[in-house]
């Protein structure tokens, strides 16, 4: 095992502080772990280079400094599904390319948290999406449940797409981002009896939310037992 595949039930879930934690957890128990966010959109220019708040966040947390290109290969600036954002550009999203960062990446460190865009079937280009990149990295998934209405469905029907690509789902996270959500002890415990992989954890709805504060609401130790059993 080195590294995993971070996705979640939809856009604004919380896959970004979920990696960051991760990766901040990870570095805190003395792996020497890199972080990747291999497509973005809405990405801002900073030095005259286009950047993403994610990727940055994610390199902030981890100990292995590497090239930015080989963290987020892709950065498009429109605030919009990649594929699109891609097309607008006439660029092209290559998986090819991606798998040569990870690799690059893997030789300076032990671990590669990538975090995925959107959700688990976000197309990238017009015949490839995200579920074909978890395919191309091999790296076991984490899923990142968003608490809110319509998170049962979510949830169940990204884990049976995961399965159903033959890839390792080691478990799942919830994340507590509607503050006005009901039920919420009543949505987690549906969670854990139909999803059939484990809880790592449920993050709690922190402001400022970093990645230090959420750290220590994910189970390491379960990560590792479910990956490699």
């Amino acid at each position: 095992m080195n590294g995993f595949f971070i996705t979640g039930t939809d856009t604004g879930v919380g896959k970004t502080l979920v990696s960051a934690g991760l990766i901040h957890k990870l570095v805190a128990s003395g792996w020497r772990v890199a972080g990747m966010k291999p497509v973005a959109t809405g990405c801002k220019w900073k030095g005259g280079v286009l950047r993403s708040e994610d990727a940055d966040l994610l390199i902030a947390e981890a100990n292995v400094k590497a090239p930015y290109d080989w963290v987020n290969p892709y950065a498009y600036e429109p605030p919009i599904a990649p594929n699109i954002a891609a097309k607008q550009l006439r660029s092209y999203i290559s998986l090819a390319h991606i798998a040569d960062c990870k690799a690059r990446l893997l030789q300076m460190a032990d671990m590669v948290v990538v975090e995925g865009v959107g959700g688990f079937r976000v197309p990238l280009n017009d015949d490839q999406d995200a579920a074909h990149m978890a395919l191309m990295l091999g790296l076991p998934v984490i899923l990142v449940v968003g608490l809110r209405l319509g998170c049962l469905n979510h949830a169940l029907m990204s884990a049976e797409a995961i399965q159903m690509r033959g890839l390792k789902l080691s478990g799942w996270i919830g994340n507590r981002i509607d503050p006005g959500m009901t039920h919420m002890e009543p949505n987690l415990d549906t969670l854990r009896r139909r999803l059939t992989v484990p809880c790592l954890g449920v993050v709690p709805l922190v402001v400022p939310a970093l990645p230090e504060q959420i750290a220590p609401f994910l189970e390491i130790n379960s990560v590792f037992q479910n990956t490699v059993t």
